[in-house]
């Protein structure tokens, strides 16, 4: 005789393929849940339809005492919400008993960053290439650009590639960014990025007028695409290019690790979160919150370099 619990589950696999259109791959992964959350049950000597929320929280935190990611808790979860209300919908039950569970939070990842020592090679990598005198020195001299820029400022990729030439004529340390929303920042320069951008102009000027047809672009980094200036993806493409002449690992190289960096490593010196939520341009202090992590080893630090029991406790060592 099939079990009671069983049957249910097959009935609502059948709805969720006649009434909902569920795809097979779907309906597998229903039907392993709803079967692992049976044996579970049956463990607890509880029936798959008489469930009650504690029963499920417990269900749920057996999963994570097995080492299931939250992705993995949480997507059972939605198979036994699923289930539930197709029990209730049906008048087999008088409540859902998931109503009350909540997601497992999964957790924001921190994000790839570079130490100073990966980002201090890139930088002497491009350095070194820039001033190459061979065919291209150009285009090499562009990317020891735009990564002085990109470390000294932590602008997004899309606002860097798109700076325009004008940038050129500026006699100071600061930089106007337009940013998300049309919104504008000041964003300090470093002292290296301002002399390769000295560099840098006369150099570009010289191209321009010796080049078959020359018109000034209104670019900082011109280029032939349909935008006119350096499609963000070459940019991408060439520094993990540079990343491998650095003897550097490619994969863990982009302009947005980039961005990172300059964020963490900021952070990491003693710059204030509120500071560097400025800088990045993000509008929402929840979004520069997730280098909090760097903030949290900087306390660490200063508490077992400064706080006296600390000391007390390492002269004791």
């Amino acid at each position: 005789m099939k079990d009671l619990g069983r049957v249910h589950v097959e009935a609502f696999l059948e709805m969720m393929s006649a009434e909902r259109g569920a795809a097979s791959n779907t309906l597998v992964s229903y039907e392993h849940d709803l079967d692992d959350l049976h044996s579970f049950l049956n463990g607890r000597s509880v029936r798959l339809t008489e469930a009650s929320s504690a029963d499920l929280a417990a269900y749920l935190s057996s999963l994570g005492a097995q080492g299931f990611k939250p992705s993995s808790q949480a997507r059972r979860l939605a198979s036994m919400r699923q289930f539930y209300k197709f029990l209730y919908a049906e008048g087999l039950r008088t409540d859902d008993p998931t109503g009350i569970l909540d997601a497992p939070k999964k957790g924001r990842p921190l994000p790839k960053t570079m130490g100073l020592d990966e980002v201090g090679r890139l930088l002497e990598q491009a350095e070194s290439e820039a001033h190459d005198p061979a065919p291209g020195q150009l285009q090499r001299l562009r990317m020891l650009v735009l990564l002085e820029l990109l470390y000294a400022t932590g602008m997004r990729v899309s606002e860097l590639v798109s700076l325009p030439a004008r940038v050129l004529g500026q006699d100071g340390r600061f930089l106007m960014i337009r940013g998300k929303g049309n919104k504008e920042r000041l964003v300090p320069l470093s002292q290296s990025a301002i002399a390769a951008l000295k560099y840098y102009g006369p150099m570009l000027a010289a191209e321009t007028a010796a080049s078959a047809h020359p018109q000034e672009s209104p670019w900082l980094f011109p280029a032939n695409s349909k935008e006119g200036y350096l499609p963000r993806q070459v940019f991408a493409r060439d520094l993990k290019n540079l990343a491998i002449r650095a003897g550097l690992t490619p994969s863990m190289i982009s302009p947005h690790v980039m961005r990172h960096a300059f964020a963490s490593h900021l952070l990491a010196n003693g710059a204030d979160l509120r500071v560097v939520q400025e800088l990045l341009g993000h509008s929402d202090i929840s979004t520069t919150q997730i280098y909090t992590h760097v903030l949290e080893e900087r306390l660490q630090q200063l508490v077992q370099t400064h706080h006296p029991l600390a000391k007390q406790a390492k002269k004791q060592e």
